[in-house]
């Protein structure tokens, strides 16, 4: 009887360590967050940042408007840098680990 409640104990504090997994995500969005900024700042007037950010209908829109005539692609590179960019499945890309 007393072998039973340490198991059960011992069954309801396991857990899975899964921090290598979610530091290999910041790493991701780190990464992801450096490439969106320099594809904006670089080809930002063709709306390059928003296709590899997977959002396809406003990277169009961007190439035929050539960035909103610059004022899109600046709004983007100030929501860029100041952490506020959403990708398409609406993961905010940030600078920090």
């Amino acid at each position: 009887m007393e072998e039973n409640k340490q198991e059960k104990k011992e069954q309801e504090f396991t857990y899975v360590d899964n921090s290598n997994k979610n530091s290999h995500n910041r790493k991701e969005f780190n990464k992801d967050w450096i490439i969106t900024l320099l594809l904006a700042i670089f080809l930002g007037t063709f709306g390059i940042h928003r296709f590899y950010n997977k959002k396809i209908g406003t990277g169009i829109l961007m190439l035929i408007t050539f960035g909103g005539f610059g004022l899109w692609q600046l709004i983007d590179i100030i929501l860029i840098v100041t952490e506020t960019f959403k990708n398409k499945s609406g993961h905010i890309l940030k600078i920090r680990v």
